[in-house]
């Protein structure tokens, strides 16, 4: 792999990953493409490290404070208003817990699909984002929206994440039409996407570390550096665009993008 080559595929999973236009199967398209297919998976997960370094800092006060509330809730120093935060570790857990066990069946099948099935997934998640946007708009003007995660809600976010690991499937896009379908708010539903995704890409780093110096064989050293480099940036500075977009129930957008893309993919490729 080229300098050139991992500073595009960095800066695409920069974009991709926050915006909901699916990180892995842009980068398994463009893979393909490149002629990449021996690019190790590893290196997808390095790049997704690079960015879950830009959820991190962006969300560093969120992180904070879940923290230091489940803190004082082991040490039984709890105080009246962490109920709130507290239901929202037990969203990331269980949903973190169902995660992990829809992954391990959709990584299954992961060498066998095909890049028609990425550009299929591609048309799936528009999909979910146009129709999660239509609910949102629907609950907020009649029934109202929580700005809260409760456990159940979380499971059931946790199992969209896990179907998030397939490529063309957007991680984001899928587990933030999940909240907003469980009648969410918008800014909560960004939040938890995000922090959500901290546990489950942590655990897939350190399943596939032990290849870690095959990466640096096979893509080498100072590509998969400034590879991390440029996503980190690009994922910090998408990051902050998104939570606008999200804030202003805009997500229905990015649909207008992944239904050509899509189309087009399983036509010609």
């Amino acid at each position: 792999m080229t300098i050139l080559q991992a500073i595009f595929l960095g800066a695409l999973q920069g974009v991709a990953e926050f915006l909901p236009i699916s990180s892995s199967g842009h980068l398994a398209l463009c893979k393909t493409l490149f002629g990449l297919e021996e690019v190790p998976l590893l290196f997808d997960i390095m790049l997704h490290v690079a960015t879950l370094a830009a959820v991190i800092i962006f969300f560093r006060k969120e992180i904070g404070d879940l923290l230091a509330v489940f803190f004082r809730w082991i040490t039984k120093k709890s105080k009246e208003d962490d109920f709130i935060k507290q239901k929202m570790i037990l969203a990331v857990i269980f949903g973190t817990f169902a995660t992990g066990v829809i992954a391990i069946i959709t990584q299954k099948f992961l060498p066998e699909m095909s890049i028609k099935f990425v550009c299929g997934g591609f048309i799936i998640t528009a999909a979910l984002l146009i129709f999660s946007s239509i609910l949102s708009k629907h609950q907020i003007e009649t029934e109202g929206v929580s700005n809260t995660v409760s456990p159940l809600k979380g499971f059931l976010i946790g199992i969209a994440q896990g179907i998030g690991t397939l490529p063309g499937i957007s991680r984001s896009g899928i587990t933030i039409s999940a909240s907003l379908m469980a009648g969410v708010d918008r800014k909560t539903s960004g939040e938890f996407s995000f922090i959500l995704s901290i546990p489950a890409i942590v655990g897939a780093f350190i399943l596939e570390a032990k290849d870690l110096g095959n990466v640096t064989e096979t893509v080498g050293v100072l590509p998969l550096i400034l590879g991390c480099l440029i996503a980190f940036i690009v994922g910090l500075l998408s990051l902050k665009f998104l939570m606008k977009l999200i804030n202003k129930g805009k997500l229905e957008y990015f649909a207008f993008y992944l239904i050509p893309v899509g189309i087009l993919g399983l036509i010609f490729l």
